[in-house]
Order: C-alpha cells, then sequence, then structure tokens
C-alpha cells in the first residue's frame, strides 16, 4: 500500500512525495511567519481575523496548485475557467471562504491529472491547518477593550485635557485614526482603549461627552477585534 502510494503519481511528469512534503511545509511556515508580522504590525480600524488565517493557507494552496500544473498549460487553462465559474455564480466576501474553494479545486484537479499522493496529502495537511486555525483562534487580538471615536472642535493643544481624562480612566490609549471633517469642523478621533475597570466604560463615555469640545462621541466594544 505504501509502494503504491509512492509511487501512485502517474502524471507526464511525477513529482517527488518527500519534495512536495518539503514544499508544502516551507509555504505553511512562510505563511504563519508573514500572519505573525501582520498581527504584530496592523495598526488600522480594519482587522480581519479570517484574513490572517487566509494568509497561512493560502502559501499552501498556491503551492499545491504549483505541483498541479506543473508547467502544463492545458490543465493551467482549465483550473483557470473552473476557478473563474465558481466567482461568477457565487460571491465569496471571506478570504477563507475563497480559500476553502481553492484548496476543493486543487484536490481535484490533483486526482483528474493522477497526482494521487498530491489529493492526498494536501486534504490532509489543509484540513490540519484549518482545525488548527479553528483550535486556536489564530489572528485574534484582545489588547484593547473599546474604541472611541469622537469629534474635537478645540486646539489640538489642549488634546492634553483629553489624553488626561483616558489616562484616568484606562491602563493604555491609542489613537488609531486623526483626520479633519470638513463637513462639520473640527478633527474626528478614534481612540483604542484599555480600561482599567471594563464595567465602569459607560462612565468613560458619560465624561467624554461633557469635556468641552467633545462631539459626536460613539463606541464600539472591541471583544476580541476578529472583524472590523
Amino acid at each position: 500500500m505504501s509502494d503504491w502510494f509512492f509511487r501512485g503519481d502517474y502524471a507526464s511528469t511525477p513529482i517527488s512525495v518527500p519534495l512536495m512534503v518539503l514544499g508544502l511545509l516551507l509555504a505553511f511556515l512562510g505563511g504563519h511567519a508573514l500572519a505573525w508580522v501582520y498581527i504584530y504590525t496592523h495598526t488600522g480600524l480594519s482587522y480581519s481575523r479570517s484574513f490572517v488565517a487566509s494568509l497561512v493557507i493560502l502559501p499552501v494552496l498556491v503551492a499545491a496548485v504549483m505541483m498541479v500544473l506543473s508547467n502544463n498549460l492545458v490543465t493551467a487553462f482549465g483550473m483557470m475557467a473552473v476557478f473563474a465559474i465558481v466567482r461568477f455564480r457565487n460571491v465569496l466576501r471571506d478570504t477563507l471562504d475563497t480559500s476553502y474553494i481553492l484548496g476543493c479545486l486543487v484536490m481535484g484537479m490533483a486526482a483528474g491529472t493522477q497526482r494521487f499522493p498530491v489529493a492526498v496529502i494536501v486534504c490532509a495537511l489543509v484540513s490540519v491547518i484549518m482545525f488548527y486555525l479553528w483550535f486556536t483562534a489564530f489572528g485574534s487580538r484582545n489588547r484593547y477593550d473599546l474604541i472611541v471615536n469622537l469629534n474635537w472642535t478645540r486646539a489640538a493643544a489642549d488634546l492634553a485635557d483629553l489624553r488626561l481624562l483616558l489616562h484616568r480612566h484606562s491602563r493604555r490609549s491609542f489613537c488609531a485614526s486623526h483626520r479633519s471633517n470638513e463637513n462639520f469642523g473640527g478633527t474626528d478621533l478614534s481612540y483604542r482603549v484599555l480600561l482599567r475597570d471594563p464595567a465602569r466604560s459607560e462612565e468613560l463615555l458619560h465624561e467624554l461627552k461633557v469635556l468641552p469640545g467633545v462631539s459626536r462621541v460613539t463606541s464600539l466594544h472591541a471583544e476580541d477585534e476578529s472583524e472590523f
């Protein structure tokens, strides 16, 4: 059985199973490293845990695609046609959904081109990686309790009053967005806040609303920062 498996690549240009496994593992490690860099360097308000998971799985799938294609133009055009049909019939809003579709296409093409070890190993490895991403909740961040948005109409030099108020209620605060508001005047600010006592969030919001120069205060609970 093992002999059939390791010599079960009946394509015109057979692939080495040990080299295939090494290539897939290197792709996984490279994607994992890039995902960690993205997690720790991301500073904007738009953050997607699903996108981070896709950074891990996509290099593995792309490596598998290249192994299946193996300089075969007919197979390459076939894959483009199938993927175009899937995209035409379904609007995929989640990058991880796209990864699942791509994984199914790779396994189907591997089986159809008689690269049976590629189909089996890619199926097993992708399944293990997906379970790993789900079980560990990879990509989740829990650094802040609140995202506070407000409009500041006083001079920039007076922001010290706002920072003092935030410091009194929070262990750490970070201004994630700072832009001028042409419609209402003043400056729109977005702060990420790690509260000293999460139960007193309403007290912080009330003090912000009565602080001179502050208007249009809104907040969002950043429970795990999985999707913004």
